[in-house]
């Protein structure tokens, strides 16, 4: 009866711990970009607003236009311009609302011709040298962005007219990827041009090895072979950094007491099974052995007695 006291307070306790922690203020959801928050014109993307469990309401928010849309998740399966822009979302539970989730930059890109992306003074370099990725386009943008492959961002977007200088100083074995850069105008932040041509950016221990990857290269440029015309659509980008994994107080705090309250019966089981082994036991009577049937008679018996083997009576 004790145990079964003490599991009931406990359940009672925690219950009335999760509902005080109700009252508080609700976890920020967060919300991305599925596959990526560059999109190609004419792609599929979905964009996705996470919160807790038994969400009463997800509210979806596109803050240039000012609509929003009461859901969780917003497909968009051929990617326009007009969709380009910046995202964020809340939820309710009950009367409360949640903090606003970070801002999401949903981008289009392919909307202008893709710029050029160069190494100076080449595509191979040694550690601790310098090189200068330079991205340059036929058309007056002033804003400019390179991404590395594995990136969950752009390096850098400097305001320069034409072109942009993306210099990295002494250069480490990290910096060996493909870049690729976009250009695009202040004006219109969320409408891309094309990503340039891949560029691989090789860094080797050995100098000589830079020769024979510049020689290759030289030998490429002036070979006869016409230029082929390549369309190189761009590398989706990991999504925005993951989101650190919220843990929901409510629910930790139910597991613990179902724990403890299981916890208690056991132990209550356990006692009684010690208290009973302790009690004397009851002596048991032995069986008493009877004694074994005669066993039967022989046929040697019966011919000792005169009858004939075989021979049936009467």
């Amino acid at each position: 009866m004790s145990a079964s006291l003490s599991a009931l307070f406990c359940l009672g306790l925690c219950l009335g711990q999760v509902t005080h922690a109700q009252t508080g203020a609700l976890p920020k959801p967060s919300l991305q970009a599925l596959p990526s928050s560059l999109v190609p014109l004419g792609k599929l993307v979905t964009v996705r607003c996470q919160g807790p469990p038994d969400v009463d309401l997800y509210r979806l928010e596109e803050l240039r236009s000012g609509k929003y849309f009461d859901q969780a998740v917003l497909s968009i399966p051929v990617m326009e311009q007009r969709f380009a822009g910046r995202y964020r979302c809340s939820y309710q539970n009950g009367t409360l609302w949640s903090p606003a989730s970070n801002t999401l930059e949903l981008v289009a890109t392919g909307v202008f011709n893709k710029p050029s992306l160069s190494a100076q003074p080449s595509t191979a370099v040694s550690p601790g040298e310098d090189v200068t990725l330079r991205c340059q386009s036929q058309y007056g943008f002033d804003q400019f962005a390179l991404y590395k492959e594995g990136d969950s961002g752009p390096s850098k977007t400097p305001e320069r007219w034409y072109r942009a200088d993306f210099p990295i100083t002494t250069v480490t074995a990290a910096h060996s990827g493909t870049y690729r850069c976009y250009s695009f105008s202040s004006g219109l932040p969320y409408l891309w041009s094309a990503p340039s041509d891949p560029l691989e950016l090789v860094v080797t221990e050995f100098s000589e090895f830079r020769g024979r990857w510049n020689h290759l290269l030289v030998n490429k440029g002036s070979s006869t072979e016409p230029p082929r015309n390549v369309t190189v659509l761009p590398k989706e980008s990991d999504p925005p950094p993951g989101l650190a994994l919220q843990s929901y107080t409510e629910g930790n705090l139910v597991r613990i007491c179902l724990g403890a309250v299981i916890l208690i019966f056991l132990v209550g089981l356990l006692a009684e099974a010690w208290h009973s082994r302790k009690k004397p036991l009851v002596h048991r009577v032995r069986a008493v052995h009877r004694p074994l049937p005669p066993l039967p008679q022989t046929q040697k018996s019966c011919q000792d007695r005169g009858l004939p083997i075989g021979h049936n009576r009467g």
